[in-house]
C-alpha cells in the first residue's frame, strides 16, 4: 500500500529546532519522513540522521529522500540507542534531535500490522517486525494481573479489570489471533451504555497493548536523557507526543534535567553534583492549530515539548 503520512506540528517542530544550514540534526522517528524532508531542505554542508525501528519506513524514506542521499544517513535502530548509534557513526554531538513519538500513520493504515482497531488483522503491534513480542503473545499469555496493570496503566482505561478477565475467559475456548476478535472482545466488556458514549471503546486497549508490545514508555526518559547528553551546547530536542502518559514522561525529565541540584531539602549543603543541563523553552507543551486540526484529525491530542543544552 502507499506510504501516506501526514506529519503533526510541522512547521512548530521545525521551528524549535533552529536549524543551521551546516548543524548535524537526528530525526529519531523518521515515519513517513514527513519531518525529515523539511529538515534536510535546509540544510547545506549539514547532515541529517534519519532513525527508526520499523524497516518499512526506512526504505520508504530511502526513496522519498533519494534527492538529498548525500546529505542523508539512514539507521535501522531505535532512538533510544542514540550513543551507539552516534559512536558506530563517529559523530560526538548533535545540533537537535526531533522525536514524533507513538505510532505512525503508515503503522495504522496498513491492516496486516495489527495497530487499528477498525480494521481486522492478525495481532502483532510490533514497530519493529524482526524482534520482540507481539500483541498476541501478550493478549494469550499475559496472566488477569498483568493484563489488568497494562490496560489500566498504558490506557488508563476505566474498564480494565473487566476487559482483562473477558480476554482471559475468551482465550480458554481459543487463542485470540486478529484485532477483530479483541475489538469483539472489549465491546463485550465494556456496558452498552458506556459504548456509546466517547470514541471508540478499544482504543484505548490498542493504546495499552501496543506500548507495552513496543516498551515505548519504559525507554523514553532514560532515552530523553542520552539525546540531551549527545547535543551540543544551545543543540535543541522537539519532542511530540500523543498522550498523557508521554508527555509526562517528557515533562518530568526535562524538569530533572533543568534541576541544578537533586538533594533533599534537609541537606545543608550540595552533595549530588547534579548540574542543570537544559533551559526549558516552553513551559506549557504547544498545540495544533484550528487549521492543522482541519486537516488531520491525529493531531488533536499532539503536544510539543522544547528543550534547549546549556
Amino acid at each position: 500500500m502507499e506510504f501516506k503520512h501526514i506529519s503533526v506540528l510541522l512547521e512548530e517542530s521545525l521551528e524549535a529546532l533552529e536549524i543551521d544550514k551546516d548543524g548535524i540534526y537526528i530525526d529519531g522517528t523518521m515515519g513517513g519522513a514527513g519531518h525529515s524532508m523539511e529538515i534536510v531542505k535546509k540544510l547545506d554542508k549539514g547532515k541529517l540522521i534519519g532513525i527508526d525501528q520499523d524497516i518499512n519506513a526506512i526504505n520508504k524514506s530511502k526513496e522519498i529522500l533519494k534527492e538529498y542521499k548525500d546529505k542523508v544517513i539512514l539507521v535501522h535502530d531505535n532512538f533510544k540507542n542514540i550513543k551507539n548509534i552516534l559512536k558506530d557513526l563517529g559523530i560526538e554531538k548533535v545540533d537537535g534531535v526531533l522525536l514524533d513519538l507513538g505510532v505512525s500513520s503508515y503503522q495504522l493504515d496498513t491492516a496486516a500490522r495489527g495497530f487499528s482497531y477498525h480494521q481486522d488483522a492478525p495481532l502483532d503491534m510490533r514497530m519493529n517486525e524482526e524482534e520482540g513480542i507481539s500483541a498476541r503473545d501478550v493478549i494469550n499469555n499475559y496472566s488477569l494481573e498483568d493484563l489488568d496493570k497494562v490496560i489500566k496503566e498504558y490506557g488508563e482505561e476505566r474498564w480494565s479489570k473487566r476487559i482483562a478477565q473477558f480476554i482471559v475467559d475468551a482465550r480458554k475456548e481459543k487463542m485470540i489471533e486478529s484485532t477483530g476478535e479483541l475489538v469483539q472482545i472489549i465491546k463485550n466488556a465494556i456496558p452498552k451504555a458506556v459504548r456509546s458514549d466517547g470514541p471508540h471503546p478499544a482504543r484505548r486497549t490498542f493504546q495499552a497493548i501496543r506500548i507495552e508490545v513496543n516498551q515505548e514508555l519504559e525507554i523514553l526518559k532514560q532515552a530523553i536523557i542520552d539525546i540531551v547528553d549527545s547535543l551540543n551546547e544551545k543543540g535543541r530536542v522537539s519532542i511530540i507526543t500523543f498522550h498523557s502518559l508521554e508527555d509526562r514522561i517528557v515533562k518530568e525529565t526535562f524538569k530533572y534535567l533543568y534541576k541544578d541540584c537533586i538533594c533533599p531539602k534537609e541537606f545543608p549543603i550540595c552533595t549530588c553534583e547534579k548540574r542543570r543541563e537544559i533551559k526549558i523553552i516552553n513551559k506549557k507543551p504547544i498545540l495544533a492549530s484550528k487549521e492543522e486540526l482541519t486537516e488531520n484529525k491525529r493531531a488533536r491530542s499532539a503536544k510539543l515539548r522544547i528543550a534547549e543544552k546549556i
